[in-house]
C-alpha cells in the first residue's frame, strides 16, 4: 500500500497522475500490478491517495512511482484484508 499525502492541489491533478500511472504500470507488469487507489481529501484542501499494489518489492513500487512522476510518502506491506462488503463507490471511467 502506498500513501501519497498532499500530492496534488485538486482532484483533476490526481486523475491525470492516474493516467500516467496506468501507462507506466503496463511497462512494468512483470514487477508491479496497480490494483486500485482511493483519492483522499486532506485537511488543507489538497488531495492525496492511498494506492493498493501487488509488487515484487518496495523498490518496484518506487520505480513505478518515479516513472509516473508520483510522490511516495510511505510504503506499507498489507498483512491481510478483511472485506465486510464490496465497495459502493463506482469506479472512475
Amino acid at each position: 500500500m502506498v500513501v501519497r499525502r498532499r500530492a496534488w492541489p485538486m482532484r483533476g491533478d490526481a486523475y491525470e497522475a492516474a493516467d500516467r500511472a496506468t501507462v507506466e504500470a503496463m511497462g512494468l507488469s512483470e514487477m508491479v500490478a496497480w490494483t486500485r487507489s482511493y483519492i483522499v481529501e486532506e485537511t488543507d484542501g489538497t488531495v492525496g491517495s492511498i494506492c493498493i499494489y501487488e509488487a515484487e518489492s518496495p523498490e518496484a513500487i518506487r520505480r513505478h512511482s518515479a516513472a509516473a512522476e508520483l510522490p511516495v510518502d510511505e510504503i506499507v506491506k498489507v498483512a491481510d484484508a478483511v472485506i465486510v462488503r464490496t465497495d459502493s463507490v463506482a469506479a472512475v471511467p
